[in-house]
C-alpha cells in the first residue's frame, strides 16, 4: 500500500469525522428547545419514547445528545426509566440514518458537483447570521460538505487498498465474521464515532474491498462498540446515568449477540446476491435498519423486567448525600438541562439545610456531631455545584442562561452560610439549655419556634410553591420579634437578672440564629430566579429523607 492511498484513508477519515461534529453542533445548536419539546412528546408512553429517540437521533444526528436529555428527564422526574430506555431504543434506529445518507447520496452522485457548494452557502449564511439559528444551521451545512468530501477520500483510499490488502480471502466462515465484529467494535472504540466505522463498512463493500456479510459483520461490531462510550459516560454519572447506559449496553449486546447468529446463518445467500442486480451500499444501510429494529422487536417485551432489574441493581446513593443526584458530566454540554438540574440540586441542598437548622435549633446530648457532618456535607454538595456551575460557564451560552449561573450561585453561598451558621449555634448551646430566668426563657423558646416555622416555609419541596410573600412577612415579623429580645436582654443584664457574660453568649447565639433563619429565606426565595423564565414553577425533586439513627 502505498503513502498516498494512506493518507487519503487517514485524511478521509479526519475530514469524515469532523464533518459529523461541526454537522451534529450545528445541528444541536440550532434544534435548541425544539430538542426539548420533541422529547417532552414521550412523557405519555414508551411507543411514544421510542418514536423521539429516532426522529430527533435522525434529525440531530447525534445519540449521545438525546442520551444527554434523556438523563436529564429522568433526573427531573419527567420520564420513568421505562420511557427512557425507549428512547434509548430509538437512539439506536434514528443513528442508522447516517448509513442511509451515505448510500442513496455519498456513492450516488460526483461529491464535488454539491459538497464544495453546500461548503460555500454555509459559511455564507454562518458569516450573516451569527450565532442565530440561520447560523448554526449554515455550521450544519459545512460539515454536511466536508462529511462528503471525507467520504469520498476514503472511497478512493479504500478502492487503492483491495489491490494490496485482499480483505475478501479471509472468507465468511464463523471465525472470520467473528475477526469482522471485532474490527468493528475496536474502530469504534478508538474513534467513538460508529458513523465513521459505518461509513468505512459502506466504502468497502462499495469498492468490492470485502463481501456483504463481512461488512454487516463490521456494522454489528460497531454497534457493540457504542457500548464503550456508553460505560465511560458512566464512570462516576448519577444513578439514573448509570442505569439508562446499562440499558443502552444491554440492547447493543443483545441484539448484536442474536445478529451475529442470523449473520452466520444468512452469509451464503447475502455473499452470493448478484451486485448487478442489487446495490449491495443501499442493502447494507438497509441490514443496518433491519438490524436495529429487530434489536427492539427482541427487547420491547422485556423491557418491564429490565426496568425492574436496573431499578435493584442501581440505587441512588442517598448515604453519600454529598454526591449529586441531578448534575454530572453527561449534561454539561446541554446548558438548558443543566441549568434545570442545578435548581433541582439546590432544592435538595434546601431540603439539607432545613434539616440541620432544624438540628441545630433542638440541639441534644448527640446532636453537635450530626449537625457538623451534615453541614460538611452541605458545603462538598455545594462545592461540586460550584465546580459544575464553572464548567457549564465555559459552554457556548445564550445570554439568558448566561445570567442565570451566578444567581444559582448565589442562592448556593445563602445556603452554605445558613449551614455554617447552624455549626455556630452549638457554641451557645449551654448558654440557652442553662438559662434560668423564666421569662426570659419564654421569649427565647418562642423566638426559636418563630425560626422553627420559617424553616419549614421555606424549605424547597415539590408538594407545594414556596410561599415568597408569606415568608417575606414571616423574616419581617421575625425581625421585630428579633430586636424586641434584644432589647429585653439588654434590660435584663442592667437590671441584673442576667450576668454580662450570660447576656453576651445569648445575644451572640440569637444572632447567628436570627442570621440562619436570614439566609434560608433569601435562598428559598431567589431560587426559582436561577431558573430559565418558561420553567419557573416548582420543580419535582424528591424529599431528602432523614437518615436512621
Amino acid at each position: 500500500m502505498t503513502l498516498e492511498l494512506l493518507s487519503q484513508l487517514f485524511g478521509g477519515i479526519g475530514l469524515f469525522l469532523l464533518g459529523m461534529q461541526l454537522m451534529t453542533n450545528g445541528l444541536k445548536q440550532a434544534a435548541g428547545q425544539s430538542l426539548r419539546r420533541t422529547l417532552e412528546f414521550a412523557t405519555r408512553s414508551r411507543l411514544r419514547g421510542l418514536f423521539s429517540g429516532t426522529l430527533i437521533t435522525a434529525l440531530v444526528q447525534s445519540s449521545s445528545a438525546v442520551t444527554v436529555a434523556t438523563i436529564g428527564f429522568v433526573n427531573a422526574g419527567l420520564l420513568t426509566l421505562g420511557q427512557a430506555i425507549a428512547v434509548i431504543y430509538g437512539c439506536n434506529v434514528g443513528t442508522t440514518m447516517v448509513g442511509w445518507i451515505v448510500a442513496l447520496i455519498g456513492f450516488q452522485f460526483k461529491i464535488s458537483a454539491f459538497a464544495l457548494p453546500m461548503i460555500g452557502a454555509g459559511m455564507i449564511l454562518q458569516l450573516l447570521a451569527g450565532q442565530k439559528r440561520a447560523g448554526h444551521l449554515g455550521l450544519a451545512l459545512v460539515g454536511f460538505g466536508i462529511f462528503f468530501i471525507g467520504l469520498d477520500f476514503m472511497r478512493n483510499g479504500f478502492d487503492g487498498m483491495s489491490e494490496h490488502i485482499p480483505l475478501s480471502q479471509l472468507g465468511t466462515g464463523p471465525m472470520a465474521l467473528a475477526l469482522f465484529v471485532l474490527a468493528g467494535f475496536v474502530m469504534t472504540f478508538l474513534m467513538q464515532a460508529s458513523a465513521a466505522v459505518m461509513a468505512i463498512a459502506l466504502s468497502l463493500v462499495h469498492t468490492g474491498s470485502i463481501p456483504l456479510s463481512a461488512a454487516a459483520a463490521i456494522v454489528i461490531g460497531s454497534n457493540i462498540g457504542t457500548t464503550t462510550t456508553a460505560i465511560l459516560a458512566a464512570l462516576g454519572a448519577t444513578a439514573n446515568a448509570r442505569r439508562i447506559s446499562a440499558a443502552h449496553v444491554v440492547f447493543n449486546l443483545l441484539t448484536g449477540a442474536v445478529g451475529l447468529l442470523l449473520l452466520m446463518l444468512l452469509a451464503g445467500f447475502l455473499d452470493s446476491l448478484n451486485p448487478h442486480l442489487f446495490n449491495l451500499v443501499i442493502l447494507l444501510a438497509l441490514f443496518h435498519t433491519l438490524f436495529n429494529l429487530m434489536g427492539v422487536a427482541i427487547m420491547w417485551p422485556l423491557t418491564s423486567a429490565l426496568e425492574r432489574f436496573l431499578l435493584r441493581r442501581f440505587r441512588s446513593q442517598d448515604e453519600d448525600e454529598a454526591r449529586p443526584h441531578y448534575i454530572d458530566n453527561t449534561i454539561v454540554h446541554t446548558p438548558s438541562l443543566a441549568v434545570e438540574a442545578v435548581c433541582l440540586e439546590l432544592a435538595r441542598v434546601s431540603q439539607l439545610c432545613s434539616r440541620v437548622a432544624h438540628e441545630a435549633l433542638n440541639a441534644g446530648q448527640d446532636a453537635p456531631e450530626r449537625v457538623i457532618r451534615q453541614a460538611a456535607t452541605i458545603h462538598r454538595l455545594i462545592s461540586e455545584i460550584g465546580d459544575f456551575n464553572q464548567e457549564l460557564g465555559r459552554q457556548n451560552l445564550n445570554a439568558e442562561i448566561n445570567e442565570l449561573l451566578p444567581m444559582s450561585m448565589r442562592v448556593a453561598r445563602y445556603f452554605d452560610e445558613a449551614a455554617r451558621l447552624a455549626t455556630r449555634m452549638l457554641d451557645y448551646y449551654p448558654a440557652f439549655s442553662q438559662l434560668e430566668n423564666t421569662l426570659i426563657r419564654q421569649a427565647v423558646y418562642e423566638f426559636q419556634k418563630k425560626v422553627s416555622e420559617l424553616i419549614d416555609l421555606c424549605e424547597i419541596r415539590q408538594d407545594r410553591l414556596i410561599q415568597g410573600n408569606e415568608a417575606h412577612q414571616h423574616i419581617q415579623q421575625l425581625e421585630k420579634e428579633y430586636q424586641n429580645l434584644k432589647a429585653q436582654l439588654l434590660e435584663a443584664s442592667v437590671s441584673g437578672k442576667l450576668t454580662a457574660a450570660e447576656s453576651i453568649a445569648l445575644m451572640d447565639g440569637l444572632s447567628h440564629m436570627h442570621r440562619m433563619a436570614e439566609q434560608l429565606e433569601k435562598g428559598a426565595r431567589h431560587w426559582s430566579y436561577a431558573l430559565p423564565i418558561e420553567h419557573r414553577a416548582p420543580l419535582h425533586a424528591p424529599a431528602v429523607t432523614p437518615p436512621s439513627a
